[in-house]
């Protein structure tokens, strides 16, 4: 069990960047494989990023590879999304999500167990 708190999400100007946080609770952080989903109104969720437990392997959607990064602390049960060149159709609700399953890393959103609650990030042109 454990719950993830997303934050830092805001409104920024196209071609600006935020950092969104995950805090997660629980001492098993450091097991979980974590990943990043995002839905904008009237969409459906879709994959953005994914790390696994220890970091070393990473994975993103072709639509924001190269502009977005994702890591993680796992001294601070913490994940990341640096989100740079932000476009207006980055626009949406991010959220991160966990999988403690031991598998090393996956972008299929039924695979993952835990979500947090989402934060809004929003894309002006």
């Amino acid at each position: 069990q454990v719950q993830l708190v997303e934050s830092g999400g805001g409104l920024v100007q196209a071609g600006g960047s935020l950092r969104l946080s995950c805090a997660a609770s629980g001492r098993t952080f450091s097991s979980y494989a974590m990943g990043w989903f995002r839905q904008a109104p009237g969409k459906e969720r879709e994959f953005v990023a994914a790390i696994s437990w220890g970091g070393s392997t990473t994975h993103y959607a072709g639509s924001v590879k190269g502009r977005f990064t994702i890591s993680r602390d796992n001294a601070k049960n913490t994940v990341y999304l640096q989100m740079n060149s932000l476009r207006p159709e980055d626009t949406g609700v991010y959220y991160c999500a966990a999988d403690p399953s031991g598998r090393t890393i996956t972008s299929r959103g039924t695979l993952y167990d835990y979500w947090g609650q989402g934060t809004q990030v929003t894309v002006s042109s």
